[in-house]
């Protein structure tokens, strides 16, 4: 169960987190900043497509993104925050900055996602004292610079004792393990090598006990693979999220909540079916 604000998540199936961009650079083309009724929409539409939770963004964080300042970021965010109270699901905000944390708190998110792991001076401070869930992500260098030469010797090892003294810090801030869910960042200082070893050793992250977010909708990765550009990434961006929660994933961040909804329900009653003892199954 992770705890979230006001919620209570359950974690006995994959969650689905619907992303609602207010930037102007988004890597998927979809930024909405400074267009508040349109945000607004899109969240609806994300929770009518079965979003379990949101996740609003005001900063880009694609490779080579440029960093916004603060006040930019709530100018973005705030308004739609408002307007989002009361939607019925529990909204993260994808910020590193401990300011806009705060002032995302006081307008209701429930979860913090932060790119950084909580390791902006001030961040740990800054959510230890609320209710909020916190996804500590793992991310080598930062977004400017960060796939310009990525390298590890075992990134799987790597990333998985990066998020552990992240969770370390985080509990000694007062943090409680059951408001905290890791996510290995993929894209994010990988090259496409690293984002598949990854993948494919998920569930050595799960066995840390905590929840395991994976973020790989519509993401370069994905265009590697198949060739497709962005707009075309729909049937690889729902293959990487079964695969994902196949290996224990439980909170898919992705763009189209209804079509990975679709492919998970598959993927659940197929888990179902294989529970059952033979007679019943038949």
């Amino acid at each position: 169960m992770l705890r979230c604000g006001g919620f209570r998540l359950g974690c006995d199936r994959p969650l689905l987190m619907g992303i609602v961009n207010l930037t102007v650079d988004s890597f998927s083309g979809d930024g909405l900043a400074d267009d508040i009724a349109g945000a607004v929409a899109q969240a609806q539409r994300q929770i009518e497509a079965g979003a379990d939770l949101l996740d609003l963004g005001a900063e880009s964080s694609r490779p080579g993104a440029l960093p916004v300042t603060a006040d930019e970021e709530l100018h973005r965010l705030l308004p739609v925050l408002d307007d989002l109270a009361g939607c019925g699901v529990p909204i993260s905000v994808d910020t590193y900055k401990p300011e806009v944390m705060r002032a995302a708190l006081r307008h209701g998110a429930s979860m913090i996602n932060d790119i950084y792991g909580l390791r902006m001076p001030g961040a740990l401070q800054a959510v230890a004292d609320s209710d909020c869930a916190v996804c500590l992500m793992h991310m080598q260098g930062e977004p400017l610079t960060m796939q310009q030469q990525p390298a590890y010797t075992n990134v799987v090892a790597e990333v998985q004792h990066f998020l552990r003294r992240r969770v370390q810090a985080a509990m000694a801030a007062g943090v409680s393990d059951d408001r905290l869910l890791l996510d290995p960042g993929f894209g994010f200082g990988k090259t496409l090598q690293h984002n598949l070893e990854l993948l494919r050793g998920l569930d050595q992250l799960t066995s840390e006990g905590l929840p395991v977010l994976a973020g790989v909708s519509r993401k370069s990765m994905l265009g590697a693979i198949t060739g497709r550009p962005l707009g075309e990434r729909l049937a690889a961006s729902i293959a990487a999220a079964v695969l994902a929660a196949e290996r224990g994933a439980r909170i898919l961040r992705v763009h189209d909540v209804a079509e990975t909804r679709d492919a998970l329900a598959v993927w659940q009653a197929l888990r179902a079916a294989d529970a059952l003892p033979p007679a019943a199954a038949a």
